[in-house]
């Protein structure tokens, strides 16, 4: 059983699924835009919904996406998917301390549902009190179901809505992220590390290293702000 207070109930799933309800919604669309070009790559339907329920990763998918075929060789297309998700190595160690209590069993499940949206806010309940494991799951549940589903729409009318950034779809996540910066803001402690991490970040995407740009600018995030507190 989980231990030092860490615990998963029924009701934090339920509380952290109705709180991340809002923002899973506006996941379906992108699940939609991956099945219609799942297809288009030459996938069956039960291979789309079975990547997507199982790897549960968009960026990664979309990336395989485009080197898949006959002839390709599974371990570059495992690797791809590694290279472009790495960033959730970062993000599993962040959690760490609300997982350590816990089986490893335990910890593997909660992490199937770990994305981008669950962890900012997974992250910010811990440091502010949360012990309750289950409205990390909740939450990534919630996301999980509206990528799936999606992904389910889109191989039935997804010829319909060709590209959802046609319709803007592509501005919510970056402003749902940003509004959850502005939370954690707590001064000079913060503006260093938030610096470092953003110009190096830039500087590696401009160096054309797509998606390693994420993990460049976490890692000096992260160095900076144990300098900057051992200072």
């Amino acid at each position: 059983m989980p231990q030092a207070g860490t615990e998963i109930s029924i009701g934090g799933v339920v509380r952290g699924a109705r709180d991340m309800a809002r923002v899973a919604l506006f996941v379906i669309p992108f699940g939609l835009a991956f099945g219609v070009a799942s297809v288009e790559r030459g996938l069956s339907a039960g291979q789309s919904l079975l990547m997507s329920a199982t790897v549960f990763a968009g960026a990664s998918q979309f990336a395989v996406l485009e080197i898949w075929g006959a002839g390709v060789p599974l371990i570059p297309l495992v690797l791809m998917s590694l290279a472009v998700n790495a960033r959730h190595v970062l993000m599993s160690a962040a959690l760490f301390p609300w997982l350590r209590p816990l089986s490893w069993p335990r910890r593997l499940a909660a992490m199937a549902v770990l994305s981008d949206a669950n962890f900012a806010t997974g992250r910010t309940a811990y440091d502010a009190g949360e012990r309750d494991l289950g409205v990390f799951v909740g939450s990534g549940l919630a996301l999980w179901l509206a990528w799936v589903s999606g992904t389910g729409v889109g191989l039935i009318f997804g010829d319909r809505i060709a590209d959802p950034k046609e319709f803007g779809l592509d501005v919510l996540m970056p402003t749902f992220f940003a509004a959850l910066l502005v939370g954690s803001w707590k001064g000079r402690e913060t503006a260093v590390p938030w610096i470092v991490a953003a110009i190096v970040s830039v500087v590696a995407y401009r160096w054309g290293l797509a998606n390693w740009h994420v993990i460049a600018g976490a890692v000096a995030g992260g160095l900076a702000a144990g300098v900057w507190d051992g200072d």
